[in-house]
């Protein structure tokens, strides 16, 4: 049988106090920064990429107000999924109680936020879709 659900990446998304005060510890650490939002300090949310692994960062001011069901949990780490279908996704994972219902980013992406057995906030997403 093959797996319906495409998965292409995972990153964590570590929720901050700031952003801009972490970056030096990922930049020794060889990562560089790609994405910026906004462009200019203070940061929101910023992506931290080395030999195809990412990092992201987001300050717990812009969970709060992106992400409510995710601020209110105080959650310290999220994990974030990129996959091919969200489809296939919301099938495997229809028990699981929806923290941030499905929606369209301003990026593009169609993507839900669910939690698992544990407690944590499990974030998937599939690029240009919608």
């Amino acid at each position: 049988m093959v797996d319906p659900v495409v998965l292409k990446s995972l990153a964590p998304i570590l929720v901050v106090d700031a952003i801009g005060p972490c970056l030096p510890f990922w930049e020794r650490l060889g990562f560089a920064v790609t994405v910026c939002v906004p462009e200019e300090a203070p940061f929101a949310f910023a992506i931290l990429a080395r030999e195809g692994i990412e990092v992201m960062l987001q300050s717990r001011a812009s969970v709060r107000e992106d992400m409510p069901g995710v601020g209110e949990r105080g959650a310290a780490c999220i994990v974030y999924l990129t996959v091919g279908a969200l489809e296939p996704v919301l099938a495997a994972v229809a028990d699981a109680p929806v923290v941030v219902a499905r929606r369209q980013t301003f990026y593009g992406s169609d993507e839900i936020f669910v939690e698992d057995p544990a407690g944590n906030v499990i974030g998937f997403s599939a690029p240009g879709a919608g």
